[in-house]
């Protein structure tokens, strides 16, 4: 055998042992990437995508989740920082809890892209990879209105409660004051009431993105607020959070009879959801193209290995509390009945027979 064949030989035994693609991306780096938990299918989306588009670019990928463990997320990313990837990719559980790691993966040369949420107080943070927070908000209010004129065209005031998204996530401060830019004065014009008087994201909030903690909510509201009244709506944020909401609602009667379901809004598409929708639960969701966000971090990752300059369209927006921090931004799309199947099935996201 001559010296190349013997060459070949080796490379393809290398390939067949090491078994991915990724073996041979140790040359162009390695990147870690925390997650906060698998017990949302958008985050398990996020990771897939990140992996197979890194894996492609040529990088070796270190993919964790932390379950909603803030000690946990913290251990994991010193245990990255040990092993020396060369970059960290972080969606933050508790977005002010991170600088005392991320000084340590300064110390190490190791970068770090703040992902769909922003991580605060550190100045380690070199890009934040995310969509329009603001415009979410904005459009699952707008979706709440349509549905509200829809539903019950012959109504005023409409009966709405506000529910909020993790205290500790930056960006459920986003979506409640995208939502309230368009509901505070409907709620000034005596169009839209809120009975139970919660307002705020220190009154509405929901820890951890929790759809328990959400129902629960739900039912101290209509028990405490709605003896001789009707809900017409509740502004929910998250479709984990929407699918508590109407399991509250469901357990009083809503939907049923002659009692009209409430308009529920939500986000991140996820297939619960989407079968509400179609089966005419919730009204609507918020999709935020995972693939495309992976294409962003991606190169911003290639930006920051190769010293080039990254793809940015805002820095303003995101001051996280020592700098602003430069950030690519997203465009989210609204969903409901009318146009699930071309948004989401037709960019290839999910198949027809998964909504089934």
């Amino acid at each position: 055998m001559n010296f190349t064949k013997r060459a070949i030989l080796k490379l393809a035994v290398a390939a067949t042992l090491l078994g991915s693609p990724a073996a041979f991306a140790q040359d162009k780096g390695t990147v870690g990437i925390s997650m906060p938990t698998k017990s949302s299918a958008r985050w398990i989306s996020d990771g897939e995508s990140m992996v197979k588009q890194f894996t492609e670019a040529g990088y070796a990928t270190d993919l964790q989740y932390a379950e909603d463990d803030i000690p946990n997320q913290l251990n994991q990313i010193e245990n990255m920082i040990t092993k020396g990837v060369n970059v960290l990719v972080i969606a933050a559980i508790d977005g002010t809890t991170l600088s005392n790691a991320l000084e340590n993966a300064a110390a190490s040369g190791i970068k770090v892209i703040a992902y769909d949420r922003l991580i605060r107080e550190s100045g380690d943070v070199s890009y934040y990879a995310t969509f329009d927070n603001f415009k979410v908000g904005v459009q699952q209010a707008e979706s709440l209105v349509k549905g509200l004129k829809e539903r019950f065209p012959d109504v005023k005031p409409w009966n709405v409660e506000l529910f909020g998204g993790s205290p500790d996530d930056n960006n459920a401060f986003f979506f409640y004051n995208g939502a309230m830019s368009v509901l505070q004065p409907m709620i000034d014009a005596g169009e839209i009431a809120i009975p139970s008087g919660q307002m705020g994201m220190d009154v509405v909030g929901t820890l951890r993105w929790d759809g328990a903690v959400a129902q629960a909510r739900m039912d101290n509201l209509l028990s405490a607020n709605y003896g001789d009244k009707v809900l017409h709506g509740a502004l929910s944020p998250y479709d984990g959070l929407s699918i508590g909401i109407l399991s509250s609602l469901k357990g009083v009667g809503y939907g049923s009879g002659d009692l009209a379901m409430p308009i529920v809004t939500g986000q991140d598409a996820e297939i619960p959801s989407v079968k509400s929708m179609i089966a005419g639960e919730q009204y609507s969701t918020v999709f935020k193209d995972t693939r495309e966000l992976a294409r962003v971090t991606v190169g911003m990752v290639e930006a920051l290995l190769t010293g080039t300059e990254p793809e940015i369209n805002d820095t303003t927006t995101y001051d996280n509390g020592v700098k602003v921090v430069p950030s690519y931004l997203l465009e989210p799309v609204s969903v409901d009945a009318s146009n699930y199947e071309e948004v989401l099935v037709g960019s290839g996201y999910y198949t027809a027979d998964q909504l089934k």
